[in-house]
């Protein structure tokens, strides 16, 4: 009991001593045939393994109405993605 204790209170201090930070950012968005891709550049910032990044105010290229028919008709056509073949 005691050790169960020990380890909720080791969680709740580091929990609580999770830091964040407000940075700029600059965001190189492309959606061509070619290429579709989004980066974020933090500048001088050093983002390691386990840290998470939340951009704030990042440009919505698509309406509410169009994002939600994209999200429910994606996920009826993922199996467009590969193919399954049984060859004897």
């Amino acid at each position: 009991m005691v050790y169960l204790l020990v380890a909720l209170v080791a969680v709740v201090l580091w929990l609580a001593w999770r830091r964040s930070e407000r940075v700029p950012c600059t965001l190189d968005l492309e959606a061509t045939h070619d290429q579709f891709h989004a980066h974020a550049d933090l500048g001088p910032v050093e983002v390691n393994e386990g840290d998470a990044v939340l951009v704030h105010g990042a440009p919505s290229r698509a309406s509410w109405p169009r994002r939600l028919l994209v999200r429910v008709l994606g996920t009826s056509h993922v199996t467009d993605l590969y193919e399954v073949g049984f060859e004897g």
